[in-house]
């Protein structure tokens, strides 16, 4: 048996979070459909019920089939998984009188039961639903309450099992990581070996069992995971790792040669491919934001088959692809969750493209890869990047795309980018860029009127990309970014700034 938990998806939007605040503490877990539940339940040692957007009482209630886990292994259910366990095991669900959705607090606690070990009446907790438990299902003791929840909390005697109908998962929940703790480590005995460093010994030990002396070949993209999965393959399989840095036209201010240049002094086997031109020429006249998506990563794929042949023997393909982008294309693909979207990362490679996929990222999380990389000894300041689009500056330039457009916007991009690392804003910000506004507008330069593009300028803070709110930078450092711009930039008149959340904005314009 591994030390491994596993957390049953019934469509919740925190269900990613419970599985983010399980490895920060340095416990393995995965997410599956509460519909897909593995056949090796043995790999398991505790599992974990996430809430949902369902009410246990509709028709359309998910159902899950626990005779090979209740009563065997510790579980746990949280909102709606509590819930279901009372509302089919002998309790009843209702509409809540009084619907609890944000902060509360726990008015009563039995902190005499390991699971509330620690926790005192007074801890805030978050609530997010509609029904509320009547009462508890056959075995139920009751282990804390809230003013307007009286069964916020139980367990049901003789077994392992836990159930609670606020979300520990969610940062307003303060005491929520220590009651995860509580029920994973002192009930489940579940061990807490899942590092960095870990993480590293074991996936070169796998790569190289299951790789060989097979030639592999990885596309590059200057990006934190494409960079990390590199250096575990590297690590793993030293030479026989082909590595393809594709100029698509699209990257940052002299990018191309900086990374590039940066990639081989890490001693990694690396070819840069300039097809700028060939990308350019493809996008040509193209203004919708999805057809400028497809005819990139057809180019990419073209560029990338042309420059596969020329490597004899090559039988893999590697890919960045991260825990988060294996989760929404499960979804896609019959899970519970509503599908954000569908990966370019994920689901294989066209047919003529004969190569096998390796993926040693797929297990983690973002902030994870990051710590890897640092594992790995990757310089800070790459692994820091602020994440880049695929598209490049493509879905930056709202419009069609011209070699003159990207000039203007690449020289825009560096100096904002460039002005922000200067005045230690950088490391503040989750990530910031440049927008090329496909309008014009009257400005005075030197007592002569001009009629020039206008930029607009995003910088926004956040943990992943789900959600993202503005950054409140300095207006001293706004104003002298304006003005460099203004000034530096021939065909540029105008500056704003975007001061859009996510949501109801993205944070890409397109």
């Amino acid at each position: 048996m591994q030390n491994n938990v596993l957390i049953l998806d019934f469509g919740s939007q925190y269900t990613q979070l419970i599985a983010r605040r399980v490895r920060e503490l340095n416990i393995y877990c995965e997410i599956h459909p509460f519909n897909k539940i593995p056949k090796n339940l043995s790999e398991f040692k505790a599992v974990v019920l996430s809430g949902s957007p369902s009410s246990v009482r509709s028709d359309e209630a998910p159902h899950v089939d626990l005779s090979e886990i209740r009563g065997k292994k510790p579980l746990l259910g949280v909102c709606y998984g509590a819930q279901y366990l009372a509302h089919f095991h002998g309790g009843e669900v209702a509409p809540s009188n009084t619907r609890e959705y944000g902060r509360a607090n726990l008015s009563y606690v039995n902190n005499e039961d390991l699971f509330f070990k620690g926790i005192n009446t007074g801890s805030q907790v978050w609530m997010s639903h509609s029904d509320t438990i009547k009462a508890l299902p056959t075995g139920g003791v009751r282990l804390a309450s809230t003013h307007d929840v009286e069964n916020a909390a139980y367990k049901i005697e003789g077994e392992d099992t836990y159930a609670i109908q606020f979300h520990p998962e969610v940062y307003h929940s303060t005491d929520g990581k220590l009651l995860l703790e509580n029920f994973l480590v002192k009930i489940a005995d579940v061990s807490q070996e899942w590092t960095p460093n870990s993480f590293v010994e074991t996936t070169v030990a796998e790569l190289k069992e299951k790789i060989g002396t097979e030639k592999v070949i990885l596309g590059l993209s200057g990006g934190v995971d494409s960079t990390v999965a590199a250096v575990l393959l590297h690590k793993a399989i030293g030479s026989h790792l082909q590595c393809i840095f594709v100029n698509n036209g699209l990257l940052r201010k002299n990018e191309f040669d900086s990374v590039l240049q940066q990639y081989h002094g890490m001693g990694l086997n690396v070819k840069g491919v300039d097809a700028s031109a060939r990308f350019l020429e493809a996008l040509a006249g193209e203004s919708d934001p999805e057809r400028k998506r497809k005819i990139i990563g057809k180019s990419f794929v073209d560029v990338f088959d042309d420059e596969s042949k020329l490597i004899d023997d090559a039988k893999w393909l590697a890919q960045g692809t991260i825990y988060p982008d294996v989760i929404e294309s499960v979804s896609a693909t019959g899970g519970p969750s509503a599908t954000i979207k569908s990966h370019h990362n994920v689901g294989g490679l066209p047919d003529y493209m004969k190569l096998k996929v390796v993926e040693p990222l797929r297990t983690l999380f973002k902030d994870e890869v990051r710590r890897v990389g640092a594992s790995l000894g990757i310089d800070p300041e790459l692994l820091g990047r602020h994440p880049f689009p695929g598209p490049g500056l493509a879905i930056r330039i709202l419009g069609d795309i011209t070699a003159e457009k990207v000039a203007i916007l690449q020289e825009v991009d560096a100096i904002f980018i460039n002005g922000l690392k200067s005045e230690g804003l950088y490391d503040k910000v989750w990530q910031a860029g440049a927008i090329l506004l496909p309008v014009n507008s009257v400005g005075v330069m030197g007592d002569e009127r001009t009629y020039e593009k206008c930029v607009a300028l995003r910088a926004v803070e956040s943990t992943d990309g789900m959600t993202a709110d503005w950054v409140n930078l300095p207006y001293e450092f706004l104003q002298k970014t304006s003005n460099a711009i203004i000034n530096r930039v021939k065909g540029v008149n105008r500056v704003v700034y975007d001061i859009s959340s996510k949501p109801p904005a993205t944070i890409e314009w397109e």
